[in-house]
């Protein structure tokens, strides 16, 4: 299945957007430290009944210097359906993905049709207290040092990568042509910077998801995928929140889902999308 590359203008932003076949939208977010690579090994199949759509985050395809808050991302998200002339999609997110993805839903439910969220909690919402009670995952912390993890780690980004790729995929890895284009897009202390600033703002994130929670429920269809470590935490978060939640964990399966199982994360996606 050919994909065509383009760069399309949303939200005062210019960032890069993969498009495969044709049919009902399915917008995909990536997270942290992938591009719209991420999606590669599933996005054939996919798009066989559907028209695929990877952005690249705003963080990893532009050169803005602010918006790294899941409300203007989930902008982002919008504006690229809107220049690609669809008005609605299935909006599936991962990692720093997924504030973004579940915040379109909830602030625009006419314009996502289903949604899926991966390997994320979702701010401060009560159900991940399990998983945080050891405290965040360390380097939350030292991303969020403004300046900081940028000039450290400067000139080794490629060593910085590998240990969130091994670790994400349990030590399986990732093709080699995956790996070098995110460290392609993640080397030098700017794109840095632009990564680490989501998690400089997920202090304004978790309170961008408080307020919407507070005002609406998630109304659309909603597939909560956990593996390892986020596990069954954010389906916790969602049940609350969500009036249809289907839940599943895949075994065996590292953070980086679309990379370590793409087979196992087809079998759950692809029944959800034909609901």
């Amino acid at each position: 299945m050919p994909v065509a590359l383009s760069r399309v203008r949303t939200n005062g932003i210019e960032t890069t957007v993969a498009t495969a076949g044709s049919g009902p939208a399915v917008l995909l977010l990536h997270g942290f430290p992938h591009t719209w690579q991420l999606w590669q090994e599933v996005l054939p199949a996919l798009a066989r009944t559907h028209r695929v759509i990877a952005p690249d985050q705003r963080w990893a395809g532009s050169d803005a210097t602010d918006g790294y808050d899941a409300g203007t991302l989930a902008a982002d998200a919008l504006g690229v359906l809107d220049a690609l002339g669809e008005p609605s999609a299935t909006v599936v997110g991962i990692d720093a993905g997924t504030p973004p993805a579940a915040l379109l839903a909830l602030r625009h439910p006419g314009r996502a049709r289903r949604l899926v969220l991966m390997e994320s909690l979702l701010g401060t919402l009560p159900g991940g207290e399990d998983f945080l009670k050891a405290g965040p995952p360390w380097w939350f912390g030292f991303h969020a040092v403004p300046g900081l993890a940028e000039e450290v780690l400067a000139g080794h980004e490629a060593a910085y990568l590998d240990f969130f790729l091994a670790a994400g995929t349990r030590g399986r890895g990732v093709p080699a042509a995956v790996r070098d284009a995110f460290v392609t897009a993640y080397t030098g202390t700017a794109a840095l910077r632009r990564a680490f600033s989501f998690y400089r703002e997920l202090p304004r994130t978790a309170g961008q998801i408080e307020a919407a929670v507070r005002e609406h429920r998630l109304t659309v269809p909603t597939l909560a995928v956990g593996a390892h470590p986020v596990g069954d935490a954010l389906a916790h978060q969602l049940r609350p929140v969500t009036d249809d939640l289907t839940s599943r964990l895949i075994p065996d399966c590292g953070h980086i889902i679309p990379l370590d199982r793409p087979a196992e994360l087809l079998s759950v996606l692809e029944p959800f999308l034909r609901r």
